[in-house]
């Protein structure tokens, strides 16, 4: 089923401003909350869909790649990367506070836990992967090394004796309101609900230790290079019964030796001798999935641009495959010996040698208006 668009999800126009998304989103979260709609799946599922799009339109990056990509921008249909992709615990421990507290009877409660507990994320890591322009026309599954926070074996916990394992301290206050109540998070346990009881002495003062473990990053073709993808709990750990959070992996394109990119497009300089752009020719050539030859007629003018449609990069939206534009350049010899020379004087006087364009000989404008077209 495909994902509808965030600004209709939150009831607002691309134009709306941070204050209006946050504001919209509040309500949307408010309406669909599990506390005011418990056991009810339809309003879990709107409640999600609204906390994914806030994550994204409340973010001036994430926003500005959706505008341009859509949805493709933060998913491929599965490997971990998601532009939400929340649960629960990742709702409640990133916009509770954006309700300002006591909202729902002492701040949110942590779905399917009890008590109003609201688990703790492990902090995000950012690594970069370089990609060859191969790579990026036809996907690959990459498997990097990561170094991250994970809980050190033989480290135990226990209930927090502060916030009694709820994670949250809660307040009365009297204003001209009348009793107003507010929650935040314990500053013993830092809301996780839990203390260290035991750890082993190589574990930090959270019970976590770094190890190394390979990650396998399946990344979609027609990436571009800044583009950032999200590898869902592969992040660091966080202590007690907290969730993990995110790798975040920033995508580079390495620079190809013939090829340049222009967005789904490519372009390739294919320079022949005189010989063969008056006689005719065939070149090989390189594209993204390989060698291929390809046929330059006689009396080519240099300039001429070949359009190879559907040899150029996958569109990341799904919209087909750009085209590789070779681009003809006659290359004229600088020295040349006297037969050579006596010859080309000779065929100064020549009427074949005249310049003579045709209507379909196109202009540098043209062909750089077709370019782009």
């Amino acid at each position: 089923m495909a994902k509808r668009d965030y600004y209709e999800i939150l009831g607002v126009s691309k134009s709306a401003s941070a204050a209006e998304i946050k504001k919209a989103y509040r309500k949307k979260a408010i309406e669909f909350h599990p506390d005011k709609n418990p056991d009810d799946k339809t309003a879990e599922a709107k409640f999600k869909e609204a906390a994914e799009a806030y994550e994204v339109l409340s973010d001036g990056d994430k926003k500005a790649r959706y505008d341009q990509f859509g949805h493709q921008a933060f998913e491929n249909g599965g490997g971990g990367f998601n532009g939400g992709g929340m649960n629960m615990d990742d709702i409640f421990s990133q916009f509770g506070d954006i309700f300002g507290g006591g909202g729902f009877g002492g701040g949110f409660s942590g779905f399917g836990g009890g008590g109003g507990q609201r688990r703790v994320k492990g902090s995000n890591l950012r690594i970069r992967v370089k990609l060859t322009l191969e790579e990026i026309a036809n996907g690959v599954e990459k498997k990097i090394k990561v170094k991250r926070k994970v809980q050190a074996p033989g480290t135990t916990y226990k209930t927090c004796s502060t916030c009694n394992g709820s994670g949250q301290v809660t307040r009365i206050a009297n204003t001209i309101l009348g009793r107003m109540q507010t929650s935040a998070p314990c500053n013993v346990c830092g809301g996780a609900g839990q203390t260290i009881d035991k750890k082993p002495s190589d574990a930090d003062a959270q019970g976590l230790k770094v190890a190394e473990e390979t990650v396998s990053i399946k990344i979609p073709a027609g990436v571009v290079d800044g583009m950032q993808l999200k590898v869902s709990g592969k992040g660091n750990e966080a202590p007690g019964n907290g969730v993990s959070g995110d790798l975040l992996v920033a995508i580079e394109e390495a620079e190809h030796d013939t090829l340049q990119r222009e967005g789904d497009n490519l372009h390739y300089d294919l320079y022949i001798s005189l010989p063969d752009a008056v006689l005719g020719t065939s070149k090989e050539i390189d594209t993204v999935t390989g060698k291929v030859r390809i046929k330059v007629e006689a009396g080519v003018q240099s300039g001429k641009i070949l359009r190879l449609r559907g040899k150029g990069i996958p569109s990341i939206n799904g919209y087909g495959k750009g085209d590789l534009l070779v681009h003809v350049n006659v290359w004229t010899p600088k020295t040349l010996n006297k037969q050579q020379r006596d010859f080309f004087e000779a065929m100064k006087e020549d009427e074949h040698f005249d310049p003579k364009p045709e209507s379909s000989d196109k202009s540098f404008f043209e062909k750089v208006k077709d370019m782009f077209s």
